[in-house]
């Protein structure tokens, strides 16, 4: 089985071959190929997968390009974790927004419109030359935000299926939390990629008894300080919001934090600078634990399931994944690309059916997904009013003089990223 990591040379990545490493049962790699074009960071990054694959007695082949018509090539499956830009732009989708009191963040609002706009056009390039070289490939989007880069990708008829470590992250606490293995958890998880609720938590899987109201009751503190949100909203809302809800439920609040303490994009180049120190020791044959503050906890669990089931080679039969919402959500168009529980498998991913969702949820949904479909085709079309109208579509953005700033911001910072500009 031949896998192919286009983004190879971030520092996430060790945790993606950690996973391989431990999971080879379940995913056989006989080949990885890590796709980058910065030879140097590839480098660091490839030699400590070496060292890794070795340390944990996997006797698969990691290899380096940075050629990736060549690294695509013969792949079964292609993971894109890139980012267009760097820590770079970050920090100023992180920045910008805040400008006008609005949140300032990589894949949400006014910022998460912009690496939109980046980063569709050159995930939809990648795709039609994997296309041309593999076929037969699926492709799996971890690239942000996923939800409106898996949406392109489907549109224009990629074999994809996008992923989140939000959902596997909360299932691994709930099972701690209820002292159950993660097998036994499945969540009822629904809306769009960092917009979800999960509605229930059931042992056994669907149809299992629902603990999460006893869930609540027991470790409602403990859950709702994880997510930075007080215990008697989640007491009222009686479901788990995402901690991206944050943003929206407490948005004043959240800008006055960013305003006032150092950027996460600032945090997390700083700690990059100091993973690649550790990666160049070629003493180091295991992810160190300063990745864990990385971000991305139990990413490699996730791709490793979903790249297994989808090739047909095991994983589990339910997983929480990005694809089209053909009437799982009635009040979204079919094409519109959902963040829900599917069984998947060789034919890709198919959701599960979900119960009613309450009017709170829904409006929310609906509004996020109706701009999600203008950043879209702001991203394929370009222009200055097409950014306008989607950033005047957000949630959390809404008033015209906000937009209009925000467009030229926007347009200021990108301009070479957006050949329209």
């Amino acid at each position: 089985m031949r896998l192919a990591v286009v983004g190879g040379g971030s520092t996430y990545t060790p945790e993606l071959i950690d996973g391989f490493a431990r999971m080879r049962e379940t995913l056989p790699v006989t080949e990885l190929v890590l796709i980058d074009p910065d030879t140097e960071r590839l480098e660091l990054v490839g030699g400590l997968a070496r060292r890794i694959f070795a340390r944990q007695g996997h006797d698969g082949a990691v290899t380096t390009t940075a050629d990736l018509d060549a690294g695509v090539d013969g792949a079964d499956a292609v993971l894109l974790q890139l980012r267009v830009g760097g820590q770079a732009a970050r920090l100023q989708d992180e920045t910008w927004p805040l400008d006008c009191g609005c949140v300032g963040q990589e894949t949400t609002g006014a910022g998460g419109l912009a690496k939109a706009l980046r980063t569709v056009p050159v995930v939809l390039d990648i795709a039609e030359r994997v296309r041309r070289a593999s076929p037969g490939a699926w492709i799996i989007d971890f690239t942000n935000p996923v939800g409106i880069v898996t949406r392109a990708l489907l549109r224009a008829g990629h074999r994809a299926v996008g992923l989140c470590n939000v959902a596997i992250g909360l299932q691994r606490r709930f099972a701690g939390l209820l002292g159950m293995a993660p097998s036994e958890v499945h969540l009822d998880h629904v809306g769009l990629n960092h917009l979800t609720w999960e509605t229930g938590v059931r042992l056994g899987g669907p149809g299992g008894t629902d603990v999460l109201p006893d869930l609540l009751g027991e470790h409602g503190g403990r859950i709702a300080e994880d997510l930075r949100l007080p215990q008697p909203l989640l007491e009222r809302l009686g479901v788990v919001p995402s901690y991206y809800l944050r943003y929206f439920y407490a948005h004043d609040e959240v800008v006055a934090e960013l305003r006032s303490g150092p950027s996460r994009a600032a945090e997390v180049a700083a700690m990059e600078k100091r993973l690649l120190e550790m990666y160049a020791d070629p003493a180091l044959d295991e992810k160190p634990e300063l990745l864990a503050r990385r971000g991305g906890a139990f990413y490699s669990e996730a791709a490793v399931d979903l790249a297994a089931a989808l090739l047909g080679g095991g994983g589990s039969p339910y997983q929480v994944v990005n694809t089209l919402n053909r009437g799982t959500l009635p009040f979204l168009p079919d094409d519109a690309v959902v963040e829900v529980q599917a069984q998947v498998g060789r034919d890709g991913a198919q959701p599960l059916p979900v119960a009613g969702c309450d009017p709170l949820y829904t409006g929310l949904v609906s509004a996020v997904a109706a701009y999600e479909d203008l950043a879209l085709e702001a991203a394929l079309r370009g222009g200055r009013e097409r950014v306008f109208r989607a950033l005047l579509s957000h949630p959390l953005i809404g008033q015209y003089t906000y937009a209009e700033k925000l467009t030229d911001s926007l347009i200021a910072h990108n301009r070479e990223h957006l050949p329209w500009a």
